[in-house]
């Protein structure tokens, strides 16, 4: 019979460092939470009820469905089935694994569907795996999800484990705090690789507690693993299937037992999670067939629209303080490019990172990168020429012998034959869309503000003037409104310069006509 020195009742280091990093958590004891009437909930059944809350005001604010579904998930932008079947995967309870092409967003939605969940927990007061403190003193709940051994020892007044029973607790006596889930108390995020062994999920031993208790077998030595550090909240991992098979059987435990057993332990710990997990295409067969089971496989492709596209282009350049200008028709021709190496590649692995959305934005930073060099105050055809360019070279996987080269020459050749046909696409609708909307498709009125774009231009001071008086000048100032309401990313240009580079890029361009 394995026997424990019983823990203090005083506050232990990790009592301590609960209650200083939550100094304005409400703390209470389990008793005045049954006499509350509080309720007891699984990880799935908070999410659910989160997820339902909020689509529920999101409907009320008027928003159409897919408005409302791509407000759970504010930092990804997918298509809307794609949404549709990951909310009615989390209503129904499942764990999940999101597969598909590198750049795709996989891991932003795992991120954001962390930020669904309701933060504020009640747990046992400096618990290392935030035990529910109904687990301790109510049987029904004691065997849904049993708590850690380190809680029973130090609120079951015994020395053996094996001794403890839910009616010798003292629920009067038990600390109950309430503070956020965080990183590493709720939340807990593992990168899949073959260094990723079964201890990082379930435990090591702290060295400082087995220096100072002197019992290996003490649970109290036990320093939770990323699975324990999860229980009650959101487990990611990403790239599952990079997993030796090893961990995978440990994860499957803890799926199917809502329990984990380190192998550094002789008890059992707590676990009930729900797990996002990714994966690319070529990994997903390295996931154990009893593991996959336990996930719902959901695809997570490209966006199909060009809008959403565009949405996460704005999405990544609206968090940056831009210096240099960026012509609306550089965004566009970015997305352009990409979205015609999906439709031509498809999802080629060695090539299907050229495609991904980081290398769309990477179009415009890296164009950007040119422009800083020159000190041009923006971009230029040629400086987005070869950031276009760099940014798609610069996502050929590497590899040796003849498949870099091969693959650079695919790149090659597909970057001649669509960088101009997907540049002019862009400019040319540009210029369509203030020609059919603005002008009413007017052939007259669009000769007219051409030649007074270029007789305003041509001076500076009539320029000035063009833009800072009402009078004179009326088919001018419509196509400067159009430019200064269409270009978001104007750097430190004035808004004279501003249309200025617009008008002469459309006209390098060529693309003053519609038909």
């Amino acid at each position: 019979m394995i026997k424990f020195t019983k823990p203090s009742m005083k506050p232990s280091s990790a009592d301590a460092s609960t209650t200083t990093t939550t100094s304005s958590a409400k703390i209470t004891t389990a008793k005045a939470l049954l006499e509350k009437g509080h309720k007891f909930k699984l990880p799935l059944e908070e999410l659910h009820g989160s997820i339902l809350k909020r689509l529920k005001i999101l409907r009320e604010d008027g928003l159409d469905e897919g408005q409302v579904l791509q407000a759970l998930f504010p930092n990804t932008i997918l298509d809307f089935e794609t949404l549709e079947i990951v909310v009615s995967t989390l209503l129904a309870g499942n764990h999940m694994v999101l597969f598909g092409p590198p750049g795709s967003g996989k891991t932003n939605l795992a991120k954001d569907i962390w930020k669904l969940f309701p933060r504020q927990i009640w747990a046992v007061r400096g618990c290392p795996v935030q035990d529910h403190p109904y687990s301790l003193v109510d049987e029904r709940y004691f065997r849904s999800l049993p708590p850690c051994p380190q809680c029973k020892l130090k609120y079951g007044n015994i020395t053996d484990i094996s001794d403890f029973r839910v009616s010798d607790v003292d629920s009067e006596k038990l600390p109950v705090i309430r503070f956020n889930m965080r990183e590493g108390y709720g939340f807990a995020r593992i990168q899949g690789s073959p260094e990723a062994f079964p201890d990082n999920l379930t435990g090591t031993i702290n060295i400082h507690k087995l220096e100072e208790l002197g019992d290996p077998t003490n649970p109290l030595v036990l320093e939770p693993g990323k699975l324990l550090q999860a229980n009650r909240g959101l487990l990611i991992i990403d790239e599952i299937g990079k997993l030796p098979l090893g961990t995978q059987n440990v994860l499957l435990q803890a799926l199917q037992e809502k329990t984990v057993s380190p192998a550094k332990s002789r008890e059992t710990y707590p676990a009930a999670f729900i797990a996002v997990t990714t994966s690319n295409l070529d990994d997903l067969d390295n996931i154990n067939e009893p593991l996959n089971d336990r996930l719902a496989n959901i695809y997570v492709g490209f966006n199909t629209k060009h809008s959403n596209n565009r949405l996460i282009l704005d999405m990544n350049l609206s968090h940056r303080t831009p210096t240099t200008f960026i012509p609306d028709i550089f965004i566009e021709n970015s997305i352009f490019i990409i979205e015609a190496w999906r439709r031509a590649a498809g999802e080629i692995y060695e090539l299907s990172e050229v495609g991904s959305n980081r290398t769309m934005i990477d179009n415009v930073q890296r164009s950007v990168a040119y422009s800083i060099m020159k000190n041009d105050g923006s971009i230029t055809i040629e400086n987005f020429r070869r950031g276009v360019r760099d940014a798609m070279f610069g996502r050929i996987r590497a590899r040796g012998g003849d498949s870099f080269l091969q693959n650079k020459r695919a790149i090659e050749n597909f970057y001649e034959k669509h960088f101009d046909e997907e540049l002019t696409r862009a400019a040319n609708r540009y210029w369509c869309n203030f020609f059919k909307r603005d002008l009413k498709g007017n052939r007259g009125v669009g000769k007219k503000v051409l030649d007074e774009c270029k007789t305003v231009l041509a001076d500076r001071k009539i320029m000035i003037k063009a833009l800072t008086e009402k009078e004179g000048y009326q088919n001018f100032r419509k196509f400067a409104a159009y430019v200064t309401r269409k270009e978001r990313y104007v750097g430190k240009l004035t808004k004279a310069a501003l249309v200025a580079t617009v008008f002469e890029l459309l006209s390098e361009l060529n693309v003053f006509k519609c038909d």
